[in-house]
Order: C-alpha cells, then sequence, then structure tokens
C-alpha cells in the first residue's frame, strides 16, 4: 500500500485484535507470527523516525502509527523507548467451508494469482473484439533475467471506432487509467480491477454508466504492475507472503519477503526521499526507474497522455487537461492527492480535491495529500508522475481499513464482493466520467 512506508526486516504483515491502550507491555513472545502493533506518537517526525530506523509503518493514525511485525519486532520497538500494544492479526481467517478455495488460479480464499489475471485478460478481449485490446507494455525484473516472470500487461476497453486504443498520445477520446498491485501485497486492488474490467465490458450496452464510458472514453486498466512479486505473495497459498516490492535482488539479498526495490518509490519524478537501504521496505532503488517495470509503465503513459503541464512544480495543469488515472492501494480508506515529495499543495490541489470529494461521496474515503493523511512524504510515485510530469489528474485510493475480517493487507476474500467493490464501482465511474475535463468545477 502507497501508506505502508518502510518495512522491517523480517516481516509478513500483521493486525491483531483490539489491544488495551494502556501499558503496552508485549502479550506475544519473541518471534511467532506477525500481527499490527499500535505505537502510540507524538508527531510525524516519529513516524519517520520509525521508517528510518527500518519499520514496516503500515498505517498512521491520531496519536499512533501501526507497524507490522512479529514479536521480535516488538522487542526492537521497546528497546528504542516504544510501546506497542498489539492491535489485530494478519490472516482473516481464509479459506473456510463456505469460501473454498478453488484448485487452480487462486489463493487465500479466491484471489487470483497473475497467471490468472493474465488468461482472463486475454478471454476478455477473445469475447469483446469490438470493445477490448491487450498489449504487453514490458517486462518484470525475472523476466528480464530469463529466470522466468511475467509481461506487464494492459488491457484498453472503449467501443472501437478507427484510431482508438492505439499507443499514441494525441487519442481522440479521453483516457482513465487504472493500475493495481504495484504493491504485491496489496491483494485486494487486484480484484477491484478484475471487476471493473468486467462490469464495462459485459455492461456495454445494458447499464447506462459502462455503455456512456465506453462510448466516449478509453478506459485502460494494468491489473498487476507488480507480477513477479504477487508471485510471492501467492506462493504462499493460505498463508500469503508479505512481498511488497518487486523480486530483484541485485542490491541486495534480504530474504523472502524482503528483497526487491519498491516501485512505487522508483519513478522518475522527484525521485530520490526514499530509504537507500535495500532490506527496507521502501527501498527506492539505485536510481529512478532503475527497475524493468517502472520503465514499462511510464513508458505506457507517455505514450498514453500528452504533456499538459510545465514542468515547474508551481505550474498548474490547465483546465482544458484531459486525462485521469487512479493507482490502487491498500488500505486506509483514504484518496489521496498530490503531492507524496512535498507536503505543500499541489498547483491543482483544489481541483484535485473536489474530483477527490466526488469520489469520496461513493466510497466515504478521506480526501487528503499524502503529507495530511500518512504524515511524512513519499518520493518517486506513480500518482506524482503522471500529474508532475504530464497533468493527468491523478489520485492513490487505499482500499479498506485497518482491523477485521475486511482488514489489513490481507482480508478475506469475501469481503472484495461485499464491501470493497459496492464501495469503489461508483467512485470508478466517476472518475472515467472525468476523463475529458477532470480541472473544470
Amino acid at each position: 500500500m502507497l501508506r505502508s512506508v518502510l518495512a522491517a526486516v523480517l516481516v509478513l504483515p500483521g493486525l491483531l485484535l483490539g489491544a488495551a491502550a494502556g501499558a503496552g507491555a508485549a502479550t506475544q513472545p519473541a518471534g511467532g507470527d506477525p500481527v499490527l502493533w499500535r505505537v502510540p506518537v507524538s508527531s510525524g517526525a516519529q513516524i519517520a523516525a520509525l521508517d528510518r530506523a527500518g519499520f514496516d509503518v503500515a498505517e498512521p493514525a491520531d496519536g499512533a502509527a501501526f507497524v507490522v511485525g512479529d514479536g521480535t519486532v516488538a522487542d526492537r520497538l521497546r528497546a528504542l523507548g516504544y510501546r506497542p500494544t498489539r492491535f489485530d492479526t494478519v490472516y482473516k481467517d481464509a479459506p473456510r467451508a463456505a469460501e473454498p478455495q478453488a484448485a487452480a488460479g487462486t489463493f487465500y480464499g479466491g484471489y487470483r494469482t497473475v497467471a490468472a489475471q493474465e488468461a482472463h485478460l486475454t478471454q476478455v478481449a477473445a469475447a469483446h473484439p469490438d470493445l477490448a485490446t491487450t498489449y504487453d507494455v514490458g517486462d518484470s525484473w525475472l523476466k528480464t533475467k530469463g529466470r522466468g516472470g511475467h509481461d506487464v500487461d494492459a488491457i484498453c476497453l472503449t467501443k472501437k471506432k478507427a484510431g482508438d486504443c492505439a499507443l499514441n498520445p494525441n487519442s481522440t477520446k479521453p483516457r482513465f487509467t487504472l493500475m493495481a498491485q504495484i504493491h504485491a501485497r496489496e491483494i485486494s486492488t487486484g480484484e477491484l480491477a478484475w471487476r471493473w474490467i468486467d462490469y464495462l465490458v459485459n455492461g456495454y450496452g445494458k447499464d447506462a454508466d459502462a455503455t456512456s464510458i465506453l462510448d466516449s472514453t478509453e478506459v485502460w486498466v494494468v491489473p498487476i504492475a507488480n507480477p513477479d512479486g504477487v508471485d510471492i505473495v501467492a506462493s504462499g497459498g493460505n498463508r500469503p507472503l508479505l512481498q511488497r516490492k518487486n523480486a530483484d535482488t541485485t542490491y541486495g539479498s534480504c530474504g523472502t519477503p524482503n528483497n526487491g526495490i519498491d516501485l512505487n518509490r522508483n519513478s522518475s519524478f522527484h525521485w530520490g526521499g526514499d530509504s537507500n537501504a535495500a532490506c527496507d521496505e521502501t527501498f527506492q532503488g539505485p536510481r529512478a526507474t532503475s527497475e524493468p517495470e517502472t520503465v514499462a509503465l511510464e513508458h505506457m503513459f507517455d505514450q498514453l497522455y500528452p504533456v499538459q503541464r510545465g514542468q515547474g512544480d508551481n505550474d498548474p495543469a490547465p483546465v482544458t487537461a484531459r486525462g485521469t488515472m487512479i493507482t490502487l492501494h491498500s488500505y486506509g480508506n483514504d484518496i489521496i492527492v498530490p503531492w507524496g515529495w512535498t507536503e505543500n499543495p499541489s498547483p491543482n490541489d483544489a481541483a484535485l480535491r473536489a474530483w477527490g470529494n466526488k469520489m469520496a461521496a461513493y466510497n466515504g474515503y478521506v480526501v487528503d495529500t499524502n503529507g495530511g493523511t500518512v504524515g511524512y512524504k513519499t518520493t518517486g510515485t506513480t500518482d506524482d508522475f503522471t500529474y508532475g510530469h504530464l497533468g493527468v489528474a491523478s489520485v492513490t485510493f487505499e482500499v479498506g481499513g485497518s482491523s477485521g475480517s475486511c482488514g489489513g493487507f490481507f482480508p478475506k476474500y469475501s469481503c472484495v464482493d461485499s464491501l470493497f467493490w459496492p464501495k469503489n464501482k461508483g467512485a470508478f465511474v466517476v472518475a472515467a466520467k472525468a476523463a475529458a475535463a477532470p480541472y473544470r468545477p
């Protein structure tokens, strides 16, 4: 998730059952399953200090930060003078008899593997040739090394006319892009991308919104932006591994699930303010766009959208700018608007917040910047790139809450259809319909 900053050295994520806010003495022995620890803090500076110390800060809250890890992580926190208490568990009772796990193509009660997502795109394009076009926009790190891996796949959805769905920034129709699982462990987000695709193609000619969107707009979807990382997550089966980053071990071997580079800190726009430590969860890589997945995504966006704003930090995108983008993360129930690299507002802050509030009317999320919502800066992020470099109206969704069966990184699979999709479908519709003029009042 975007909110999840630097990660602890050995952790799978954890959330814990409500702990008393009092004494903070651990009830968890050293080691054991990962949990979410509630850590009282008095300032954003303390949250940043936890980041710099290498802890996996999953989410801040009023007067506290939540840190993922096992009992040894709690011991480290105590040694630094913090008072962690258990908050919630990581794994949410999956699978269960009422929620059987399919034999192939799924894990943890129904979440789709990378192979299943790839097959889905192929099937949609074959079944709806008048609406869907698939693209291989680049390679994962493992694929570039000849060690398996995957293509980074995208699908374009629109009622096709001549010239539609071309990799050309001078498109006739405005474009909305939805991207998921750049952080591999945020597994609900890929499922939302799957449902958004199906809603549009199955609803065309039947559902008024789906029909209107595909008649007027190109919708681009990248369901799995970090396929190598998702393979690692899914390899845990009913106990998914908490892999956040990609699979690149060039700059340090940290063990699974801590290897890799954080692809949401590796983009070229204002890169360089996050971690240089290879085993931290927000390791930004040795340079901007060092990772093939980042190169693939930035190249795709450059082919989809023209440059519509000046390159000065205070240059606003004009009111005539087109294009919208949502990058899906979990968790926090937030809509985060640029900037991430600074706590100062972007030059289009008012318009981006107004657009965010229209979407929040459907999902109930809080609209804010990284500085306001998360409490610290995040550099080299995807939405800062698409907004900052191209002028595309861009936001991050943090899907889901911090605790309970539908909270955390690994919510029960049933929560996708019972909660996340119903909440976010209308927000996605708003984003797509805004693509023609997102900055107009």
